[in-house]
C-alpha cells in the first residue's frame, strides 16, 4: 500500500523546508562536481593513472544514475522525509569515508557510497516539494532548487581548489560534514511528517536490479573510451538495450512494478521525461565543447576560458528563481515552450558563431541557450511534479533525475565524438582553427535540431488535442 500524502504545507514553516531542499540539492550538486579538481591530486596522493582516478568521478556519477529511479520509489513506499534523512546520514557518512580512505579504492567504493546518498536526495527533493510547498508556489520552488543545483555545479572546481590548495584534498569531502548535519537537523525538524505504512512487499526488488543494471551498462558504454566507441562500448550498449527490454517484460507482469510501463503514456511524464533528456543533452553541449571552441578557435588563456565558461552556470543560478515566479504566473506550459525556444535559438547561434565575433558573440549565445535551460527546467520540472498523484511523486520525481543525468552522460560522449568527427581530427590539439570551428558548427546545429526535437515532444499533445477539436466542431 503506497503511503498517504502527508500533512498540508502549513503544518511545518515554508522557509525551513524550502532551506532543506535547497541544502540537499546543493550537496548533491556539489558532489559531482567537486572531485573533478581533485584528479591530478589523487595521481599523486594515490601513485595511481588518470585512467584509474578518473573512477572517483565515475563511481559516484553510476551510483546515482543506476539508483535515482529505486530511491524515488522507495520514498513512495516507506515514506520521502524517512528517505530524506536517511539519504543525508548515508552521503554524510560516505564523505567521512572518502576523507579517510587508505588507499584509492576504498575512496572510489566511499564515492559510490556518496552517490547512493546522493539518490535518495535528489530523486526526493522534487518530489517533497509537491507536500511542503502549495501548489501556486511550487514553480518558484523549483526555480530555488535550480539555482542551488547550478550554483553547486559553479562553485564546486573552484570552491574544491581553494580547499585542496589550502587543506589538503581530504577537505573537499569534510566540508560536506557540516552541511549534512544541518541539513538532516533541517529535515527533521521541518519536512513534513509521513504517515505510517506497511509496504515492505511492495517494493519491486528484480526490476530494481534489472533498472540498475540497464543503466549501468549504458553508462559504462558512454563513459568508457573518452568517446572513442570499440566492441567494449558496443557490447555495452548491447547489453544495456537487452536489460531495458527484459525490464519491460518484467514490469508488465510483476504485481507492484517499480515503474508502471503506462506512466510513460501520461503525457506529463512521457513527454517531461523525453524533453529533460534531450534539454540537458543540449546544456551539457556547452560544457563538452565550449572550452575546445574558446582556446582551438578563439585562442585564450586558461583563465579567460575560465571566466567565459562560468558565465553559463552564473547565468542558470541568477534565472532560476525569476523563472520559477514566471511559471507561477504564466503557466508551466508557456514558460516550458518558451524555454526550450530560448535553448533551441542560443543552440543555433552557437552553430554560426565565428572567431570574428570574438568571445563576446560566443557569450551573448551562451547565455540565451543557458537562460532557457533554467526557464525549461523550472517549468517542466514543476509541471511534471505537481501535476502527477501524490502518491507516485517519488518515483516521477525519480525518472525526471534519470532523464537529467542520462542527458549528461549522453552529452559528454555523444556529442564530443560527433564533435571529434566534424572536426576531423583525433587530436585536438593538433587541430586548426577552420577545424575546430567546423566541429563547433556541426555540434551545436544537432544541438539546436534536439531542443526542436524536444520543442514538438512538448507540443504535440496541444496540436493534436487542437485538431480534434477543429474536427469535433466541423
Amino acid at each position: 500500500m503506497n503511503a498517504s500524502p502527508s500533512p498540508t504545507p502549513s503544518s511545518s514553516p515554508l522557509s525551513g523546508a524550502l532551506a532543506c531542499l535547497a541544502l540537499t540539492m546543493l550537496l548533491s550538486s556539489l558532489g559531482t562536481s567537486i572531485a573533478n579538481v581533485g584528479l591530478p591530486t589523487f595521481v599523486r596522493a594515490f601513485d595511481a593513472s588518470f585512467q584509474s582516478v578518473q573512477w572517483v568521478v565515475l563511481a559516484y556519477l553510476l551510483a546515482v544514475t543506476t539508483l535515482v529511479v529505486s530511491a524515488g520509489r522507495l520514498g513512495d513506499l516507506f515514506g520521502r522525509r524517512r528517505l530524506m534523512l536517511f539519504g543525508i546520514a548515508t552521503f554524510t557518512a560516505a564523505s567521512l569515508a572518502c576523507a579517510a580512505a587508505p588507499s584509492l579504492w576504498v575512496l572510489i567504493a566511499a564515492r559510490a557510497g556518496q552517490g547512493a546518498g546522493a539518490a535518495m536526495m535528489m530523486a526526493l527533493t522534487m518530489a517533497l516539494v509537491g507536500e511542503a510547498v502549495p501548489k501556486e508556489r511550487a514553480g518558484r520552488a523549483m526555480g530555488l532548487l535550480g539555482t542551488t543545483s547550478a550554483a553547486g555545479t559553479a562553485l564546486g572546481p573552484s570552491l574544491g581548489g581553494v580547499l585542496i590548495g589550502n587543506f589538503g584534498w581530504q577537505a573537499i569531502f569534510l566540508i560536506n560534514l557540516p552541511l549534512g548535519l544541518l541539513a538532516a537537523s533541517l529535515a527533521w525538524r521541518f519536512l513534513p511528517s509521513d504517515q505510517r505504512t506497511s509496504a515492505t512487499a511492495d517494493f519491486d526488488l528484480p526490476g530494481s536490479l534489472l533498472l540498475a543494471s540497464a543503466l549501468a551498462s549504458y553508462s559504462l558504454a558512454m563513459t568508457l573510451g573518452r568517446g572513442q566507441f570499440g566492441v567494449i562500448n558496443l557490447t555495452l550498449a548491447g547489453a544495456a538495450v537487452a536489460l531495458g527490454l527484459v525490464f519491460l517484460v518484467v514490469e508488465s507482469k510483476a504485481r507492484s512494478p517499480l515503474v508502471r510501463p503506462a506512466l510513460f503514456r501520461e503525457r506529463l511524464v512521457g513527454t517531461g521525461f523525453v524533453a529533460s533528456g534531450l534539454a540537458t543533452t543540449v546544456a551539457m553541449t556547452t560544457l563538452v565543447v565550449g572550452p575546445f571552441y574558446l582556446s582551438g578557435a578563439l585562442h585564450l588563456e586558461a583563465t579567460r576560458i575560465g571566466l567565459v565558461m562560468s558565465m553559463g552556470p552564473l547565468v542558470a543560478a541568477l534565472a532560476g528563481v525569476p523563472a520559477g515566479k514566471a511559471v507561477d504566473r504564466f503557466g508551466a506550459l508557456r514558460m516550458t515552450v518558451g524555454g526550450l525556444l530560448l535553448m533551441a535559438t542560443g543552440a543555433f547561434l552557437l552553430s554560426r558563431v565565428m572567431p570574428s565575433s570574438g568571445a563576446t558573440g560566443y557569450v551573448i549565445a551562451l547565455v540565451t541557450l543557458t537562460a532557457g535551460f533554467a526557464t525549461f527546467q523550472a517549468a517542466n520540472n514543476t509541471a511534471v511534479v505537481t501535476g502527477t498523484d501524490p502518491g507516485q511523486r517519488g518515483i516521477v520525481s525519480g525518472l525526471l533525475n534519470l532523464s537529467r543525468n542520462l542527458g549528461l552522460v549522453t552529452g559528454a560522449s555523444l556529442m564530443g565524438a560527433v564533435f571529434m568527427h566534424a572536426a576531423s581530427t583525433s587530436t585536438i590539439a593538433s587541430a586548426s582553427t577552420a577545424a575546430v570551428v567546423s566541429g563547433t558548427h556541426a555540434v551545436f546545429l544537432l544541438a539546436a535540431l534536439l531542443a526542436a526535437i524536444a520543442l514538438a515532444a512538448v507540443i504535440a499533445p496541444i496540436t493534436r488535442a487542437a485538431a480534434h477539436f477543429l474536427t469535433r466542431t466541423r
